[in-house]
């Protein structure tokens, strides 16, 4: 990445634990497209009600902003059901494997818009 990953937490506590998997998680989306040029991670409440912050089970929401070389990429893990995200390493999960399959997706269009010229030359 051209520029370092970016981990915010938004109204939640910052935890070491889960900004060591962001940052795995995210060397591994360089694996599937390696002409990243900068990644952010926003982690949140899903609902920003500050009184309910500690409740067990709090739904979380996981932002995922990737820029490439001609498009920028989002996953926002914010299902219907909010008990799907209550524990926020699912969150996080979720929300690469999201983007991790966006990621391929570009690449495979990218790699076939790059071989179509020289289908048609040939």
């Amino acid at each position: 990445m051209k520029i370092p990953l970016q981990i915010t937490f938004h109204g939640i506590d910052h935890s070491n634990a889960l900004e060591e998997r962001i940052r795995e998680k995210a060397l591994k989306l360089e694996q599937i497209y390696n002409q990243i040029t900068s990644c952010r991670v926003v982690v949140e409440p899903h609902h920003r009600n500050t009184s309910s912050l500690h409740r067990k089970g709090e739904p979380f929401h996981v932002r995922i902003n990737v820029t490439v070389p001609g498009a920028e990429l989002v996953a926002a893990r914010d299902p219907k059901n909010v008990h799907v995200n209550e524990d926020v390493g699912v969150a996080v999960r979720d929300a690469f494997d999201c983007m991790g399959r966006q990621l391929k997706e570009f690449a495979t269009r990218q790699r076939t818009t790059a071989m179509a010229p020289r289908a048609m030359v040939q």
